[in-house]
């Protein structure tokens, strides 16, 4: 069996309407990500609480199980209840004003389509940029796992001294 790869990455979004939460699941999982974190924002439109959250989460690692087998993973990653962006220690807020992104932060938290409120940008947690345009939510979360992911690799082939 494969150790798993570190730093472990961790991906928060704010579920969208529709089924595109559950593909933005599958393809975290195909990305390698770690930990997966539904989010609760202040601006929020779908609102995943109660009954309904859980059985959305528990939907949602059924999807992960089945992505992780269709892209042969040898480790699932986690998700979690659904969660303020309070409540991830340690993650930094995706924003455009942010830094560029790096391993310092290999936890990345995608606001809701309206973005983020004032006082979740206020909160003392770093911020990193995606890129220079607007994204969708779900187009944020995979991008985020995308560039931790070959930020990860990179790190992985120079601590082996395999750099090419």
């Amino acid at each position: 069996m494969q150790p798993a790869l570190d730093p472990p990455i961790t991906v928060g979004f704010t579920p969208v309407k529709g089924e595109r939460p559950e593909w933005t699941v599958a393809k975290l999982t195909e990305l390698g990500v770690d930990r997966i974190v539904p989010l609760r924002s202040d601006r929020s439109v779908v609102r995943w609480d109660g009954e309904r959250g859980a059985q959305q989460v528990q939907r949602l690692r059924r999807i992960v199980r089945e992505s992780v087998m269709q892209a042969r993973r040898c480790h699932v990653p986690q998700v979690s209840e659904v969660l303020e962006p309070t409540d991830v220690a340690d993650a930094a807020l995706a924003h455009f004003d942010g830094a560029p992104l790096s391993l310092r932060s290999p936890a990345v938290l995608v606001g809701p389509e309206g973005g983020w409120s004032e006082a979740e940008l206020a909160a003392p947690r770093p911020h990193v940029t995606l890129g220079p345009f607007v994204l969708r939510a779900e187009t944020a979360a995979l991008a985020a796992a995308a560039l931790l992911g070959a930020l990860r690799s990179e790190a992985d082939i120079t601590l082996r001294g395999q750099r090419r």
